[in-house]
């Protein structure tokens, strides 16, 4: 009788562990598509970028050192690993700054912010950066519901044992925040 009793609740420990393990997969993978979401709308507003740079120079030649910024910064955001959450959101944080300086710059150029062309990047841009923070709320769940796993008992245990880790939420600086000061040179 003692036997089948130990046999039964090492059975449920099994069958606990393993319900647990997969949610834990479960969640892992979410997370991992989340970050895909980001991933693949930052490369979209990477592509646009080039774009809206060349309209903006068209009409504001002089304005040199924010398109050297903006390009710069585009480039060390891409050079980023893409695991490497933590700094490829400082990164882009720095880049939207630079890039609502580059929209911020439309308003003292009337023809610029008449133009076609720079209506339908401005309004692509703010697409993407809509679906960025769609996709940045939903990684950020994922990773939370992965987090909280991880943390909380037992399945703590199953998570240390198989090697899950705690993740980085995609945080945005103060910098994308701030309304962009633009100076003029004349």
């Amino acid at each position: 009788m003692v036997a089948w009793i130990v046999l039964a609740v090492a059975a449920l420990v099994v069958v606990v562990g393993v319900v647990l393990y997969n949610r834990l997969v479960r969640t892992q993978q979410m997370a991992n598509e989340g970050w895909s979401g980001i991933d693949v709308q930052l490369k979209r507003r990477a592509d646009l970028i080039p774009n809206l740079v060349d309209t903006v120079k068209g009409y504001a030649s002089h304005e040199r050192t924010l398109f050297d910024e903006v390009t710069r910064l585009r480039g060390e955001a891409a050079r980023i690993r893409e695991d490497d959450v933590a700094a490829r959101g400082a990164a882009e944080s720095k880049l939207s700054a630079s890039v609502g300086k580059l929209i911020a710059l439309a308003e003292a150029y009337p023809d610029l912010k008449a133009s076609e062309n720079f209506g339908k990047l401005q309004a692509e841009l703010s697409t993407v950066e809509d679906e960025i923070q769609m996709a940045r709320r939903y990684y950020n769940g994922a990773v939370r519901n992965l987090n909280i796993m991880i943390e909380s008992f037992p399945s703590n245990f199953v998570a240390q044992l198989f090697g899950f880790r705690l993740r980085d939420y995609f945080e945005i600086g103060e910098g994308d925040r701030a309304v962009p000061q633009v100076t003029f040179r004349g």
